[in-house]
């Protein structure tokens, strides 16, 4: 079978072989939290999206993946629980944005903001900064080459049936504003997206609906 991104806690990783990055989905905590590592396999370099807990099955699914950055897409506990741990095991440099850096177990030695890149071996992820969730929650998109589609990770931000959840008017405002422009309008309804938490979605799937969502405001 293919991959679906359909994991559950204790179970193993999904993963996806694409040309020019392998792309592997596990779950974690009572939270289920979605970690994600992305390697290159000409170069074996990784970055790890999300050291959101259980460190000792972080440390397995990297395996022998070198993993020189870890991104936390934003500043919420149940996001970088195990980061420490990573850092240490792995010697990362922790990237994430510096409007949530402050949230953070570990200090954040590469602050990215909207338009910044990634290096992930030979391939390069765009950071999307999306306000609403929290100040400075980011998504990553990499445009794979012809054949490999667009693949988005967007923490909480995004997820099957909506934006994430907000606790005022303006942030939901804010959140779903940066969504419809910064995703949905400029990126192809074929783009994957990977969310922070349960299972994966496209942009074609969740477009109808973002006069829904704005109406209902959640």
């Amino acid at each position: 079978m293919g991959y679906t991104g359909d994991v559950e806690v204790g179970g193993p990783a999904d993963v996806r072989a694409l040309p020019g990055l392998t792309i592997s989905k596990l779950a974690v905590s009572e939270m289920a939290n979605n970690a994600y590592l992305l390697r290159d396999p000409d170069t074996g370099e990784a970055v790890l999206i999300d050291a959101a807990a259980e460190p000792e099955a972080l440390r397995a699914l990297i395996g022998d993946a070198g993993v020189h950055t870890v991104v936390t897409t934003h500043g919420h506990w149940d996001h970088h629980r195990a980061l420490p741990e990573v850092v240490e095991a792995t010697g990362a440099v922790t990237v994430a944005h510096p409007a949530d850096a402050d949230e953070l177990p570990v200090p954040v030695q590469r602050p990215v903001v909207h338009g910044d890149t990634v290096r992930v071996g030979g391939q390069t992820l765009e950071v999307i900064h999306l306000r609403g969730h929290t100040p400075g929650s980011i998504a990553l998109l990499w445009r794979g080459p012809e054949g490999a589609g667009t693949h988005l990770f967007t923490g909480d931000s995004l997820f099957p049936g909506g934006v994430g959840k907000t606790w005022s008017p303006e942030d939901f405002t804010s959140l779903v504003d940066d969504v419809e422009e910064r995703l949905f309008g400029t990126l192809p309804d074929e783009t994957w997206v990977y969310p922070g938490h349960g299972k994966d979605t496209t942009l074609g799937a969740e477009r109808p609906h973002l006069a829904e969502w704005r109406a209902r405001g959640w």
